[in-house]
């Protein structure tokens, strides 16, 4: 079990720490979460690792650099990304927005030989003026498709060695190199020694470095081998789905009948079931599939959302309308409308919302959605489908895999699960099949299958923790609001579809009367300190200034205070949790 010794504390260090592809990273000061959005240097110049979406791992940065070589002219960038149909998405959207005239963007498609048969690593580069650049990036943000940093370790190793191939072989130019040469080396291969005898420098990049960090991912070999990805894969639809015991055999899995699902919708089989390379991607992907299926017309985003959500939603496609505080009364306002003629494609909400937990009422959303011929997506992530059972009201349910259903904060991922009981669902499927595309990279499935074996027994813990940090802060006095959703005014809303042994979930916030109260709280807490949440590890942030910096105003329209403090709650005993917890009030100063 964990425990709160030693948390990472340099700034930009990796968290977990020693985890070469660690989803979070250290900002361990409210001072260093400012420097961050600023751009300071003290804080780049520092950055080991970033949350992925909004920071371009080294394994990434490096392999642009080496392809941007071979491939840009001067005054040009590139993006990578797992396919063609991404990279064209991602070409599309930057001519959609760039200022620039006639602005030269093209897509290069570079082929990776394959680690094992069965297996592709064909990547696709967007080609773009440099004056673009935070448009691809923006696309890179909000679509969450970008190349994995596994994916790019992959391809980096391989095109290095296929490079250095071509230039031993005189008669193989470096072109046929790229396309033709054998695969020769096997990453994650077992070693009969677990690690070398002393810990390498992070900065070397030797064979022994390499072992050694390979070793730390591979947690004492329980991986395995990327030849069973087929079986891999299936087995995480599969527990998604709800028709996977915990324990069964992996490697067997594809030659087991499933037992019937534990979701609350019969009949859910994997096949419903469809992964992405993050949470952010099956968003976007739902949206996506929505606009290829129905008519286009503007969504609704019910409650202050994760902030990339709207932005798909205002940035692809015909628009959204914004019901940001998520109330009872918004859902009325929104009847009132659709009563006087307003016509709407698509729902968009998650149960519970982050950062504010709040719940909307989807009983009543499914019977708005029934008579007035619109979809409903649910982001499940926060509350997940141990604690909640939200498929029965909704069409489509996102999750990021990256949070709880994984919990150790090394890889990303994300799922989309299609309702049987839609009455979508036929036109549905058969629009997720014609443009569905597998692009979470095999290593990256490897990982969230091991992972997730033990994610029901995680939740339970977890929620048992959160409920006693809650009690702690709602008898400090400093404590203004809580928001967790035991404690929430749309607390029924969130009863109406907990499970029968199911939770509040792991996430809460906090916001004290005083600013510079909620300055030394994060300042003092002994805890990680980083964005993301659904760790394994107590996690916190100063949510508003990571997630909303340059709309600080905007954001506290709907409640979201520029000094709220989000919290992630792990797996350390309970009396650890609270201990740390309360010496940090103690230290608040009057």
């Amino acid at each position: 079990m964990p425990s709160f010794d030693r948390p990472p504390t340099a700034v930009g260090a990796t968290i977990p720490a020693n985890t070469p592809h660690a989803v979070s990273v250290t900002l361990p000061s409210w001072e260093a979460n400012v420097a961050y959005e600023e751009g300071k240097d003290w804080i780049f110049s520092k950055m080991k690792s970033g949350y992925p979406r909004f920071f371009y791992h080294e394994k990434i940065q490096q392999l642009m650099q080496l392809l941007e070589a071979r491939y840009c002219q001067p005054g040009e960038k590139m993006l990578i990304f797992p396919s063609y149909t991404v990279a064209c998405k991602c070409r599309n959207f930057i001519r959609q927005y760039t200022p620039l005239k006639d602005a030269s963007i093209h897509v290069v498609e570079v082929t990776v030989p394959p680690p094992s048969k069965g297996v592709f690593a064909n990547i696709s580069c967007v080609i773009f003026p440099a004056d673009d650049a935070k448009l691809a990036k923006a696309f890179w943000q909000h679509s969450g498709d970008g190349i994995s940093s596994r994916l790019a370790e992959y391809c980096l190793d391989s095109l290095k060695h296929l490079e250095a191939q071509s230039k031993a072989d005189a008669s193989s130019t470096a072109a046929d190199a790229f396309k033709h040469a054998p695969h020769t080396f096997k990453r994650y291969a077992k070693k009969s020694t677990l690690a070398p005898s002393s810990t390498p420098s992070p900065d070397d990049d030797s064979d022994e470095s390499r072992e050694f960090t390979t070793y730390l991912e591979e947690r004492f070999g329980r991986n395995l081998d990327i030849s069973f990805v087929t079986q891999v894969k299936t087995a995480l639809r599969r527990r998604i789905a709800g028709t996977l015991d915990e324990n069964l055999d992996v490697a067997q899995v594809v030659d087991i009948v499933p037992h019937e699902t534990t979701r609350d919708v019969k009949g859910l089989t994997e096949d419903d079931v469809f992964l992405y390379p993050t949470g952010m991607s099956s968003i976007f992907n739902a949206h996506q599939i929505l606009l290829s299926t129905m008519e286009n017309r503007k969504s609704v985003c019910f409650g202050f959302p994760y902030t990339d959500t709207l932005k798909i939603l205002q940035k692809f496609g015909p628009g959204c309308y914004f019901y940001g505080n998520g109330e009872p009364e918004d859902l009325a306002e929104l009847e009132r409308e659709l009563e006087g003629g307003l016509k709407i494609m698509a729902f968009f909400c998650e149960f519970p919302s982050n950062p504010l937990l709040k719940c909307p009422n989807l009983r009543e959303v499914r019977r708005l959605a029934d008579k007035y011929d619109f979809a409903v997506v649910v982001d499940e992530t926060i509350g997940n489908f141990k604690n909640i059972h939200v498929l029965e009201y909704a069409d489509m349910v996102a999750s990021s895999l990256t949070k709880v259903f994984s919990g150790d904060s090394n890889v990303m991922g994300g799922s989309l699960v299609l309702s049987p009981a839609s009455r979508y669902y036929t036109q549905l499927k058969q629009a997720a099949a014609n443009v569905y595309e597998d692009n979470l990279w095999a290593e990256d499935a490897i990982f969230l299958e091991r992972n997730s074996r033990d994610f029901v027994s995680r939740i339970a813990r977890i929620n048992v923790n959160a409920e006693a940090l809650c009690e702690l802060l709602l008898a400090n006095s400093k404590v203004k609001n809580l928001y967790y959703p035991k404690y929430s005014s749309t607390r029924k809303f969130y009863d109406d579809c907990r499970t029968e042994n199911g939770g509040y979930g792991g996430l809460l916030s906090i916001l004290f009367h005083d600013p510079k109260h909620a300055v030394q709280f994060f300042d003092a807490v002994e805890a990680a300190k980083g964005p993301s949440l659904g760790t394994n590890f107590t996690l916190l942030c100063p949510y508003t200034i990571l997630a909303h910096f340059v709309e600080l105003e905007w954001a506290k329209e709907y409640g979201v205070d520029t000094y709220l403090i989000r919290i992630s709650v792990g797996l350390e005993p309970t009396e650890e949790i609270v201990q740390v917890f309360a010496t940090a009030l103690n230290k608040l100063e009057d």
